[in-house]
């Protein structure tokens, strides 16, 4: 359970960082940085917040929303599951107790009889130690099926916020279009967070 809510928690951290830098090259000469600057314009820059648009981006919201349901659904099958064979363990843990204190008192009338009652125990034991194996390998599993649909989603944000950057940068009218997490200040003007969430919304409703 550990293991799979520190995957969980890595892979979410994925989606919240999965855009680190976008660079494109301009498709039309563009003047000199100086000649800019002198001129008192924006530089040929875009900044993005990728926090912001995946809050508000509805792909993103409705794709994690069905993650954490897969999530929640998860954990309560393995807690159910773990219960479950918890309490079994604890009746075949009584079990033994009270066959060693049949053998101790001398309870059983005969040998044939022990030797049934304790192979019933190994018997039990053995379907303990599978249900056991199968939790873990139910456990792994769903960890596993967690994190492949976490990068398929990761891979499907990424690449609908490529596509709409590319479109909206057809032009070559942007040098750069950055995230603002690389950056130590910033600068009103720059910020394109809400046009690009808005386009995105637009086109994912259609």
């Amino acid at each position: 359970m550990k293991q799979l809510i520190i995957n969980i928690s890595l892979a979410i951290c994925v989606v919240a960082l999965f855009i680190l830098v976008f660079v494109f090259m301009p498709r039309t000469k563009k003047p000199a940085v100086q000649d800019v600057e002198a001129a008192g314009e924006l530089l040929p820059i875009a900044i993005i917040n990728t926090d912001s648009i995946l809050k508000h981006y509805t792909l993103a919201v409705e794709a994690n929303d069905r993650l954490m349901s897969q999530y929640e659904e998860s954990v309560l099958k393995l807690d159910t599951k773990s219960k479950t064979l918890q309490k079994e363990a604890e009746t075949f843990q009584q079990d033994v107790l009270n066959f060693q204190k049949k053998v101790e008192t001398g309870a059983f009338l005969s040998r044939e009889r022990a030797e049934s009652e304790q192979a019933k125990l190994q018997k039990k034991e053995q379907q303990l130690m599978a249900k056991q194996q199968d939790l873990e390998n139910l456990r792994q599993k769903l960890s596993n099926d967690f994190m492949n649909q976490q990068a398929a989603l990761t891979q499907q944000l990424q690449d609908s916020v490529q596509a709409y950057l590319r479109e909206l940068n057809s032009d070559g009218h942007y040098h750069l279009i950055l995230n603002d997490a690389v950056l130590m200040n910033k600068v009103a003007g720059y910020d394109i967070t809400d046009e690009v969430i808005e386009a995105l919304n637009a086109r994912y409703s259609k």
